[in-house]
């Protein structure tokens, strides 16, 4: 039975391959992606073996713990692990609970994770390879501490499904993952900096980490390079009581799990009317109620919100770093132009959702004027803080007016030129409910030409204002930073209300082909 489910895994890979094209180059580029970083990694691993074997089992304990804790949590925010053998579809059938255990087990190892995991784990080997009972004992380690991985992994999508389950959960999820990749900067400059205290109580944690289900069995081949044999047989009992356990524990929630299998969520409890209780009853109205419930429920729009309270962490952290606190008088403007760029693909996010637009008969210029509505909800108040606040705090309260009429040039002229790229240029997106992340396939040359014009077009905009600044700034004479203002203020309104207006003939005419290309792009 365990041979007969890995060749339904080995067949189901191969018909998915045969169906979509696309996924077997993602798959070959994702997987010749991944072999090179392991490739890169175990070349490392094999320089340890020069090394002092104390750092080497640290250094080895501390990285294959990272990677086992990574398979049991990434899999919940990626919204679980492979389900090409979903053990629903096994519910009806006649099989026992150990010998479908071992066969979705093993079946994980069929597939570029699993199977780039076992190298790795396996390739640790080369930092004992001047001890032969080390040598075999980091191989036999490697096997089982990939085993761990896809346990650990199962174990918690399997305890977490009705959790990971919900939309709402998803949603959150796909969001939170953002936030590292953002920071990621600072993170890595922070880390850099703490490097020297890091090695000080790194061999604890490895020493630590060496009796958890995390580095048990990364910490046997150092026990026997050490000639610690008796510690080393009784770790090795330990890591097997560990993952026992693991599949223990997982085995009995997989069988509570098809016994009482989850059901799907049908429909979602409403009350009131939300954002079409607050619009006008008007076409102007009832975009902006959709467009704004969208900015609310939808992970690919709220992700932009999330980039609000990160930016000024982002900026903070280059300002800090080049000694300039001046820097911070950027986050006006930057922000304004980033919370009018959000909407630069407001149809092709719509996907077919814009059948609406087109079937009802909206103007194109409601539509335009809703959407910017919708976004300047947001957009219109942290624009402002952004442009008041660092000016105030800095003691530099001369600049507030020019940086203001920056920030606001910024945003308004942004949503305007916004306005128009959505309805001229659309692209493939991710389609609703799925990952922020996810680029469809062939949509990378055209969404980033598109996206760098617009972005390009709503900074060369900035230039009259900020040469006011820089005027005020040379001769300080507060008059230029009033002028601006003014000018900002005032450029920004007059694309602002051009761009709805071409964005809408566009709308009108070319209503037809955009639902075209938006169902295209799917």
């Amino acid at each position: 039975m365990v041979a007969h489910l890995l060749r339904l895994k080995l067949a189901l890979l191969r018909n998915s391959f045969r169906r979509s094209p696309w996924q077997l180059v993602g798959v070959c580029i994702g997987g010749l992606y991944g072999l090179g970083m392991v490739v890169f990694a175990v070349s490392g691993t094999a320089l340890l073996a020069d090394a002092d074997p104390a750092l080497a089992n640290t250094i080895l304990i501390c990285a294959v713990s990272l990677i086992t804790l990574g398979w049991a949590i990434v899999p919940l925010v990626s919204f679980g692990v492979d389900l090409t053998l979903d053990p629903a579809r096994f519910t009806t059938f006649t099989i026992s609970r150990p010998r479908l255990a071992t066969g979705l087990l093993l079946s994980g190892f069929i597939g570029v994770p699993g199977l780039l995991t076992l190298l790795l784990l396996g390739g640790q080997f080369l930092a004992w390879r001047r001890d032969p009972p080390a040598l075999l004992a980091a191989l036999a380690g490697g096997v089982a501490g990939a085993l761990m991985c896809l346990a650990l992994a199962r174990l918690t999508t399997t305890s977490m499904a009705r959790l990971t389950g919900s939309r709402r959960f998803r949603d959150v999820a796909g969001i939170i993952t953002i936030i590292p990749l953002i920071l990621l900067g600072p993170i890595i400059g922070s880390a850099a900096e703490g490097i020297e205290s890091v090695l000080d109580w790194l061999p604890r944690l490895a020493a630590v980490l060496g009796f958890t289900p995390l580095g048990v069995f990364a910490a046997l081949p150092g026990d026997l390079a050490a000639g610690a044999w008796g510690l080393g047989a009784a770790r090795l009992v330990l890591g097997l009581a560990y993952l026992g356990a693991v599949i223990w524990a997982w085995e009995r929630g997989l069988h509570k799990s098809m016994e009482n299998p989850l059901a799907p969520h049908t429909g979602s409890k409403s009350v009131g009317m939300g954002a079409f209780g607050i619009f006008p009853a008007t076409p102007r109205g009832a975009v902006a109620a959709r467009a704004l419930t969208y900015w609310l429920k939808d992970p690919r729009y709220a992700a932009s919100i999330v980039v609000v309270p990160l930016m000024p962490v982002l900026i903070w952290f280059a300002s800090t770093n080049a000694g300039n606190p001046q820097l911070m008088l950027v986050l006006g403007p930057l922000l304004g132009i980033l919370m009018a760029f959000a909407i630069s693909a407001d149809v092709s996010y719509d996907s077919t959702a814009f059948s609406l637009h087109v079937l009802t008969g909206v103007r194109g210029v409601d539509d335009r004027a809703g959407r910017v509505l919708a976004c300047a909800v947001f957009a219109l108040p942290v624009t402002l803080l952004a442009a008041i606040l660092p000016p105030v705090f800095l003691g530099r309260a001369d600049l507030m007016p020019a940086i203001l009429g920056i920030s606001l040039c910024g945003l308004l002229a942004g949503l305007g030129v916004a306005s128009v790229a959505s309805a001229r240029f659309t692209y493939a997106v991710p389609l609703p409910g799925e990952s922020p992340f996810k680029t469809p396939p062939g949509a990378g040359a055209r969404m980033a030409v598109v996206q760098l014009a617009t972005f390009t077009i709503m900074s060369v905009l900035l230039l009259p204002a900020l040469g006011l600044l820089v005027a005020q700034v040379l001769t300080h004479q507060a008059l230029f930073g009033w002028l601006a203002l003014a000018v900002g203020v005032a450029e920004g309104a007059g694309l602002l209300v051009a761009g709805i207006r071409i964005g809408g003939r566009w709308l009108d005419a070319r209503a037809p082909e955009l639902m075209q290309a938006v169902a295209a792009n799917r």
